[in-house]
């Protein structure tokens, strides 16, 4: 992939559309998976979770997350989603883990996620495409107005009066009240890749996990499928890239991946077409997490074979159960916004409100879980 492009932000200022780059500090590194594992405590594996603070165990799907929220730690204070990932260790010689500790790529922040939102792939400097954002929670339709409300209040009355004698002149069949019918209270959300999957055939369906062995900061590839075999001297970068295609009515669906598709041929970044069965193109959303493994990289603390010690906080030592979560959580039409103006990054023309680095890094929430995730451990916390 050509992303040697968009090794800092700078390289991205000189991009004409939308296509957003921002940083979410660290929330929270704990056992909770609200997506998969709805209100179990503590969830099966460790997960570290970025945005808005009102995460919790349950994440009702009618949650408003905008309202409940008090701060989020991503820069862009009007996004109060959570994107979550599973948390990386390094399993020593001795058989013992560590939690790897992560970098920001981002000055000043404290770990967490580099997140985009793009109309097109990352190397396309016209980013032209139109894409609809994601949705929010959608709202029983309500009659506000006390007028219009009272007007309807008499008419049924009216209704009632000449109605009740003549029984013969009422219809058959449904009737209703004259309020529109409520949608569904679901706000959008979506699962990529498989937890189980160890071999590349298994996560084939799943076209754009990968990691970066980072000789430099800078380094954006080669990308593999599986955790790189050798030291990296920079670290590693985990990328989750979700699907970009959406059926148009569903926000959510029991596995959180049913409602969303990838390009009927090619991927995103070859501009494929959307199938006919998800129709509406969206944002690609891309994570990149980097993982600070340079206090890991001496080979005499690794397996006595050689092999790579780096596991995933569910026990996958392959790389092939990358995956990641999204519960969408921007206030009103923001996003929208952002898609549709021409910017990158901060989004001026858009009226996008930012956060300081430092507003991003206060905002924190306490452990549900009490644990230890973080010493010298003699398995993975839940396994």
């Amino acid at each position: 992939m050509k992303r040697l492009l968009v090794s800092s932000i700078a390289a991205l200022a000189t991009l004409s559309n939308a296509l957003v780059r921002f940083q979410c500090s660290q929330l929270v590194i704990e056992r909770l998976d609200p997506l998969v594992n709805p209100g179990m405590v503590p969830s099966a594996h460790v997960h570290q979770i970025v945005g808005g603070n009102s995460f919790n165990a349950t994440m009702d799907p009618k949650k408003d997350m905008p309202g409940e929220s008090t701060c989020t730690t991503c820069s862009f204070a009007e996004d109060f989603s959570n994107y979550w990932t599973a948390v990386l260790y390094f399993k020593a010689r001795n058989g013992t883990y560590k939690r790897v500790p992560q970098t920001s790529q981002i000055q000043g922040a404290q770990g967490g996620i580099t997140v985009y939102y793009m109309q097109d792939a990352l190397y396309d400097q016209q980013q032209k495409s139109k894409v609809t954002a994601f949705k929010p929670v959608r709202r029983p339709h309500t009659l506000q107005s006390p007028p219009f409300f009272f007007f309807f209040f008499l008419l049924f009355i009216l209704l009632l009066i000449l109605l009740l004698p003549f029984p013969s002149r009422q219809r058959t069949g449904k009737r209703t009240n004259g309020l529109k019918p409520k949608l569904p209270t679901q706000g959008f959300r979506m699962f990529t890749g498989n937890v189980a999957a160890r071999t590349k055939a298994e996560m084939a369906q799943f076209r754009q996990l990968t990691y970066t062995c980072m000789d430099n900061t800078g380094t954006r590839e080669p990308e593999t499928l599986e955790l790189p075999a050798r030291p990296c001297a920079a670290g590693i970068m985990v990328n989750a890239r979700f699907p970009t295609c959406w059926d148009g009515v569903n926000l959510d669906a029991p596995d959180h991946m049913a409602h969303m598709a990838y390009p009927a041929s090619g991927t995103f970044e070859s501009g494929g077409p959307c199938p006919a069965s998800h129709p509406m193109r969206m944002p690609q959303v891309l994570f990149e997490v980097v993982w600070d493994t340079r206090q890991f990289n001496n080979k005499a603390d690794w397996p006595a074979d050689e092999s790579q010690p780096f596991v995933w906080s569910f026990g996958d030592g392959t790389g092939y159960g990358n995956h990641a979560d999204y519960v969408f959580g921007w206030k009103g039409d923001a996003l929208q916004r952002l898609m549709d103006d021409a910017c990158v990054v901060n989004c001026p023309n858009a009226h996008a409100t930012t956060q300081s680095t430092a507003a991003m890094n206060r905002c924190a929430k306490q452990k549900t879980v009490t644990e230890d995730i973080d010493g010298w451990l003699m398995s993975l916390p839940g396994m």
